[in-house]
C-alpha cells in the first residue's frame, strides 16, 4: 500500500494522518478528549521559551505541536502515540505511553514548549506505529464485511483509537471489535459515513 505520513493543519487542528486507500478523520480541537480508549492521566506544563527558540511563522502552539510530532516519529517513537494543537486554548495534546523513556520525551517538549502554550500530556497504552500498523491491515482487505456492511474509511486517531467509517455503525461495530480481539476492541471507534472508497 502505497502510504503517505504529513501534518494536516485544518481549522486549527493538526493531526498525524496516513492516506492510502484509507480516509484519515480530523480531530477535534481538543483531540481526543472524548475518544481516549484507555483510563486517562493528563499532566502538563505552561511553556517558558522564547517565541524564537522553534524556527517558523506558524502560531506558537503550532509551532510546538509540529516539534512534538517530529520528535514523537523519530526519537520517541517507542512510546509516542500522537499530537494535536488546540488553538483556541493555546496548548498542544501530547500522546505517549508512560514509561522511562517518555519521562524524557515529556522533559524534551515541555523544554521547547514557547512561552504560554500549555502542554497538556495524556496516558495511552498503543503507539502510533501500532494504530498504523491495524489501518495498514484493514486497508488490505476493506471488501472483507461486503454484504453485512460497507466499510468506506479507516484511519487512525492522535489519541490511539482508529477510526472506522461505515454505513451501518450499529451492525458494523460487534463484528469490526470481534474480528481484531480485546485489546484493539479498546481502540476501535465506528462512526457513520458515507464518503465512497476510491477504488
Amino acid at each position: 500500500m502505497n502510504k503517505r505520513n504529513r501534518i494536516r493543519a485544518s481549522g486549527g487542528v493538526v493531526a498525524a494522518t496516513a492516506v492510502a486507500l484509507v480516509t484519515v478523520q480530523g480531530s477535534s480541537a481538543d483531540a481526543g478528549s472524548d475518544r481516549t480508549p484507555v483510563a486517562e492521566h493528563t499532566t502538563g506544563c505552561v511553556g517558558t521559551r522564547p517565541a524564537h527558540s522553534l524556527p517558523g511563522r506558524e502560531s506558537f502552539p503550532l509551532r510546538v505541536t509540529i516539534y512534538a510530532d517530529k520528535r514523537g516519529t523519530t526519537r520517541y517513537k517507542s512510546v509516542f502515540t500522537g499530537v494535536s494543537v488546540d488553538e483556541r486554548g493555546n496548548a498542544v495534546n501530547v500522546y505517549r505511553i508512560p514509561s522511562k523513556a517518555s519521562k524524557a520525551f515529556d522533559a524534551d517538549i515541555s523544554g521547547h514548549a514557547i512561552k504560554g502554550v500549555k502542554v497538556r500530556i495524556h496516558d495511552t497504552d498503543v503507539t502510533r506505529r501500532q494504530t498504523y500498523a491495524l489501518v495498514d491491515r484493514v486497508g488490505h482487505d476493506m471488501d472483507r464485511w461486503d454484504g453485512r456492511f460497507k466499510l468506506y474509511t479507516v484511519g487512525p486517531d492522535v489519541n490511539g483509537c482508529v477510526i472506522f467509517g461505515v454505513d451501518r455503525p450499529a451492525k458494523a461495530e460487534p463484528v469490526i471489535k470481534k474480528a481484531f480481539g480485546k485489546f484493539w476492541a479498546r481502540h476501535i471507534k465506528v462512526e457513520r459515513s458515507g464518503v465512497p472508497r476510491l477504488d
